[in-house]
């Protein structure tokens, strides 16, 4: 089967939230509630919750309830983007430029610095990757990927994933350091984009293609059940018609 850049990423990022008890999907996240609902697909007893959902949700507060749960350890995985990251795992949600006279403005931190200290597995993602979006530094940090020693931190960063990449976050250097390139991206392209130093290793290895079994789920149940949020992703990306019948 031939797969898409879409597809690519929803099955990278599945791989990255891997087998854990609970996922929760922020809004605005198609690719992350794909992945996790293919991550519930391959691992029997993982809940997703994905807020605006009434399916895959047993929040009853929204987000206020998701910080709850995350306080108490009660979620496993989350995903976080930015307006900049940098290669510390430093998340700009703010804005940009001088924070009183501001080049751009961004919605807000919300709850991103509290569930990036207490979430264990916060996956960072962002489909552009330039210079401008993956900086050497934020101007503005809404969260920090590492706390001064002695802090009492059970969560962080976990990678970052972009259209080009995957970077694993190494927490003895406090940086991102390249696991893997996608098909056809090369480590010059990945640098010349890159606005942060990484390390790689000597070899770097691709980016593994989702399996036909993978692609299957992707484009069949899981289509189905992305489609009750997220309706035009399911039709224009997975191919999910509403008339379908998946069993």
């Amino acid at each position: 089967m031939s797969v898409r850049p879409e597809e690519l990423l929803i099955g990278t990022v599945a791989e990255l939230i891997g087998r854990v008890r609970h996922v929760a999907v922020g809004a605005l996240s198609p690719i992350p509630a794909a992945a996790a609902l293919l991550g519930a697909r391959r691992h029997d007893g993982m809940r997703v919750s994905i807020l605006n959902s009434r399916r895959h949700s047993f929040f009853t507060d929204g987000g206020r309830e998701l910080f709850d749960c995350a306080g108490q350890g009660r979620i496993d995985a989350f995903f976080l983007s930015g307006g900049q990251i940098d290669g510390a795992g430093n998340v700009n949600l703010v804005a940009i430029g001088d924070y009183d006279r501001p080049k751009a403005r961004f919605s807000g931190s919300f709850g991103s610095a509290y569930l990036y200290y207490v979430v264990p597995k916060v996956i960072l993602f962002r489909l552009e990757h330039t210079r401008r979006t993956l900086v050497d530094r934020v101007d503005f940090i809404s969260a920090p990927g590492t706390s001064p020693p002695g802090t009492y931190r059970p969560g962080g960063p976990h990678a970052l994933v972009t259209e080009l990449c995957v970077f694993q976050f190494d927490k003895p250097s406090g940086r991102f350091a390249l696991a893997s390139l996608h098909p056809g991206v090369s480590l010059d392209e990945v640098r010349d984009r890159t606005g942060f130093a990484f390390a790689t290793p000597d070899v770097v290895p691709t980016t593994a293609l989702p399996t036909d079994a993978d692609l299957a789920l992707m484009r069949g149940p899981v289509a189905r059940d992305l489609a009750e949020t997220y309706p035009a992703f399911a039709a224009e990306v997975l191919g999910w018609r509403a008339e379908e019948t998946v069993r």
